[in-house]
């Protein structure tokens, strides 16, 4: 008999508290994935979760938690939008592609330089993070920064409800030790709690299955569609009528792929790294070991290599019409001759070579579309990229992302 599906880990999930999010007068977004877009058509119009929607005309941006310059795709040409705003301010505790491209930088602590607490609804602990080492530089927490920003616009007290970051702390476990309560267990007192640095959640297992109780029961238990059965099509979106997305599942020929790819193109996948969380940490000890050349280590089949004369700690050029990188090679069987496999993350780079914009450092976003997936969803299509492949030949450039900028006093 097959065992019954699990949601995720077979943990339960408890809903704990978080601090208050305001309300945002501006009730305009995008799909993250359609900024390039937003920068180049202000006004511009597009389809997204059954609305047709416009493009602001944006003067600034503003990016804290998050590194387009890494997540984004077709970076040669966000490049080139990201220079349309009047002003771009960034707040990062590192020297990230984005960092560098902003008029004004805040610095942020990293989790190493405040104290913090852990608490999410999936895990089975909550961590109290203490700061390792006092804050570098004049680097200052996220709260801290928009707190003495809230104070220049006179919006202090409503913004910090007159309450430091320990302050907040201190509330948000006593919020948690009322759902702990009502989920049967006792917290700690906080002093006690960060003391000990951790708590762990008791009797956290949980089964749960799939569509249980709609299997059990569907007229009690409807599911969240029109019928409140299993729908494998959907009118709501046939009456949308995108001509990307049809109403059921159906083969969709991707706009690049190896169905018609010349003889010399390969399918490029750029999945995640293992010694990183995306971006994060590039320039650590641990993602700059696996680098061949100081560069991002791709994956060829070791037939590839052969017929291109490479081999392992060699370097090569990816590219295609939007652009190009250098990463090194390491020759493996477990990936088709065909496919080329290069992780993303690698801070972005950008230098003329050969006449050519390239990412000396082997970012995969150089060479993936910037197109929606479907007038519905408009998420990124980084998986459908068709690259050539050529090896490297004379002295390779330095990488310099690694590095500070200059900083000029004026």
């Amino acid at each position: 008999m097959a065992r019954p599906s699990q949601l995720a880990r077979p943990h339960r999930l408890i809903d704990w508290p978080s601090v208050p999010q305001g309300h945002n007068p501006v009730d305009d977004y995008i799909p993250v994935a359609r900024l390039a877009d937003m920068l180049e058509n202000p006004g511009g119009a597009y389809t997204y979760n059954g609305e047709y929607r416009t493009y602001p005309d944006t003067k600034m941006i503003w990016w804290s938690g998050g590194n387009p310059f890494h997540h984004h795709q077709d970076l040669a040409r966000l490049d080139q939008l990201w220079q349309r705003p009047e002003t771009v301010v960034v707040m990062d505790h590192s020297w990230t592609a984005t960092a560098r491209r902003a008029d004004i930088v805040l610095p942020t602590t990293s989790a190493l330089e405040r104290n913090d607490i852990m608490i999410n609804r999936r895990d089975t602990a909550l961590v109290y993070m203490s700061a390792a080492i006092t804050p570098v530089g004049k680097a200052h927490d996220d709260y801290r920064i928009f707190a003495d920003l809230a104070q220049r616009m006179g919006t202090h007290e409503a913004f910090t409800e007159g309450r430091s970051v320990e302050d907040w702390q201190d509330a948000l476990w006593q919020d948690c030790a009322s759902v702990a309560d009502k989920h049967g267990f006792q917290l700690p007192d906080f002093d006690t709690f960060k003391a000990a640095g951790i708590f762990d959640i008791p009797d956290t297992a949980d089964l749960r299955v799939q569509l249980q109780d709609f299997v059990a029961a569907p007229n009690e238990s409807p599911l969240n569609t029109a019928s409140g059965l299993i729908e494998l099509a959907s009118q709501a979106i046939a009456d949308m009528q995108l001509p990307d997305c049809p109403a059921s599942p159906s083969w969709q020929t991707p706009i690049e792929w190896l169905g018609d790819a010349d003889p010399d193109q390969f399918h490029l996948i750029s999945g995640q790294p293992d010694t990183r969380l995306h971006a994060q940490n590039d320039n650590g000890p641990t993602s700059l070991a696996t680098k061949t050349a100081g560069r991002e280590t791709c994956m060829l089949h070791s037939d590839t290599a052969k017929k291109y004369g490479v081999t392992s700690g060699d370097v090569i050029v990816i590219e295609n019409a939007r652009g190009a990188c250098l990463v090194g090679v390491q020759i493996v069987d477990a990936i088709r001759s065909d496919c080329i496999s290069l992780p993303t993350g690698a801070w972005l780079d950008l230098q003329i070579i050969n006449g050519k914009l390239a990412c000396i450092h082997g970012n995969p976003n150089m060479l993936t579309i910037d197109k929606g997936s479907t007038g519905l969803s408009q998420g990124n299509i980084a998986h459908t990229a068709l690259v050539r492949i050529r090896k490297w030949q004379g002295p390779l450039p330095k990488i310099t992302v690694h590095k500070p900028p200059q900083i000029v006093d004026q």
